[in-house]
């Protein structure tokens, strides 16, 4: 039997930004007093929270030319709560930047697209406009600067862009957390979770030092949280496929972020541009997606981990046959491999780059060594199919999160999904200030949509 002191509330396994967005809304609006916060790291947020490791984006759906209106009315919701919190809790722009962002249609099939979507989109964002070369140049000059002038060009344009370092905004989160004087909140960095057992009414959490148990479980580890949950016996229908993103470095380019149309068929996002979060004298160029063994970018230890998490089976082997012999996916995951490649990535590459830029030399472009992490993409063993957007496993008083992009930008609205779920775990005893949570961080529709 464990001492009363390493017996919690809520233990939450992970401390990314969606672990510590779950940390900032139990301790704030509900009355769960004594929580633990597992990381396997020295620090919050070192993988695919980390600068580094994704395109620093918050995803609203105005420009992310692959999101259905409905997708985009949701990610545009969860994606405010994120803004808000920023504006409330970051006046001084420590997390984010703020630029404008556009999406560049070249051609007379893509413009005719942008043309439709605008009208589609228009009255969800209600700072969106259709510009048009002139104004593009204006804005964006380099855009245009050795350009086909008879090439015909448009812009699906807003002045509402948020680059954000998603690592500080995290370490945010668990700062407000400890900031409430009346709540046993402890912090776990560089303990890995080796096992979770139930006992009875207890979840017991094996780490390499030591044990704790917690009456409710949260599992926000990334693709980890699949491995977790297949020991556990749930989640056996699933795997995943770990696809990997690299970016490219250029001398100042850009003054907003500028993405390209995005292919229909393709989870992955389109290639974009942008200056650094917090330095705009470099622009960042990607991602590239090619697909890794790995649960871990750069972590070659997660190799045998990814195995164990995809899975041996028969039906694992032909669902990954099915889905990347697919000429789309397949001619689009070879290409985005030899995007790494030295000498010959760089010279593919700066294809992509000039949709964006035409003018841009080979000397200017780098591969940023280093950056990039890992976006699991789930797979559905049944359907042989990939799943798109969010996955959630909900077991007995346990909860696992496969967030792939955009799971940064929702990390709010997750949070108080499983805050929502963990509160019905404990009991009725136990209560979430939902009304609060809107009150502080949600526009008028969301709190209108959520309270009927």
């Amino acid at each position: 039997m464990l001492p009363e002191k390493d017996i919690y509330e809520v233990a939450i396994v992970g401390a990314g930004v969606c672990g510590t967005a779950l940390l900032y809304t139990l301790s704030n609006y509900t009355n769960v007093n004594k929580i633990a916060l597992l990381e396997k790291n020295q620090a919050v947020a070192l993988v695919n929270s980390h600068q580094n490791s994704n395109s620093q984006t918050l995803h609203f759906g105005d420009i992310e030319t692959n999101y259905t209106l409905a997708k985009a009315r949701k990610v545009n919701l969860a994606a405010s709560l994120v803004k808000n919190y920023l504006l409330r809790y970051d006046p001084q722009q420590e997390i984010y930047t703020k630029y404008h962002k556009m999406v560049l249609a070249v051609g007379k099939e893509q413009t005719e697209q942008i043309r439709k979507r605008y009208q589609e989109f228009k009255q969800l964002f209600p700072e969106l406009r259709l510009i048009e070369r002139q104004e593009i140049q204006s804005i964006e000059p380099k855009v245009l600067q050795g350009r086909d002038t008879e090439e015909e060009i448009l812009a699906l344009y807003t002045p509402e862009g948020y680059t954000v370092d998603f690592q500080k905004l995290a370490q945010s989160f668990v700062n407000n957390a400890l900031n409430i004087s009346n709540k046993t909140i402890e912090l776990m960095m560089g303990t890995k979770v080796k096992k979770i057992e139930t006992k009875e009414d207890l979840l017991y959490i094996q780490m390499d030092r030591k044990t704790i148990a917690a009456k409710a479980v949260a599992v926000t580890a990334g693709a980890h949280s699949l491995l977790l949950a297949k020991s556990m016996g749930y989640g056996q229908n699933y795997a995943l496929l770990s696809v990997a993103g690299s970016f490219y470095f250029a001398p100042e380019m850009l003054n907003g972020k500028v993405y390209t149309v995005q292919l229909q068929k393709l989870p992955f996002a389109a290639i974009h541009g942008d200056p650094e979060v917090h330095d705009r004298r470099h622009t960042r160029f990607g991602p590239t997606a090619k697909v890794l063994p790995m649960l871990e970018r750069h972590n070659y230890s997660t190799v045998w981990e990814y195995l164990q998490t995809a899975g041996l089976s028969l039906a694992a082997f032909k669902s990954f046959w099915k889905i990347l012999s697919d000429p789309v996916i397949f001619k689009y995951i070879l290409k985005n491999f030899i995007y790494d490649l030295p000498f010959i990535g760089k010279r593919l590459f700066i294809e992509e780059v000039r949709h964006i830029i035409p003018s841009i030399k080979l000397s200017e472009l780098q591969f940023a060594k280093g950056y990039g992490g890992i976006r699991p993409q789930i797979i559905d063993l049944k359907s042989q199919s990939l799943e798109m957007g969010e996955a959630k496993i909900v077991g007995d008083r346990i909860l696992f999160n496969i967030t792939p992009s955009p799971g940064a930008s929702t990390c709010l609205q997750n949070a108080q999904d499983d805050t929502r779920r963990l509160i019905s775990f404990l009991g009725e005893e136990y209560t979430f200030d939902q009304e609060r949570f809107l009150a502080d961080l949600a526009s008028d529709e969301l709190c209108q949509s959520q309270s009927v």
